[in-house]
């Protein structure tokens, strides 16, 4: 799996850090997500898709490559 955000789409909720503080973690000065780990391992995978899914403003997106 391979994650992608779009900083630019990201509003700053932080819910894809409460889902998988593991990948993603928020810049101090914004709320803007940071990534953490872009080929997460697979026991990462189902909380990965789960920030992806509850993400208010689709700034994640996830690849199979």
């Amino acid at each position: 799996m391979k994650v992608i955000v779009d900083e630019d789409k990201c509003c700053g909720a932080g819910s894809c850090v409460l889902a998988a503080p593991e990948i993603f973690d928020q810049r101090d000065e914004d709320g803007i997500v940071v990534l953490l780990d872009a080929e997460p391992a697979e026991d990462q995978h189902a909380a990965v898709r789960d920030a992806a899914s509850v993400c208010p403003a689709a700034a994640i997106a996830l690849s199979d490559a």
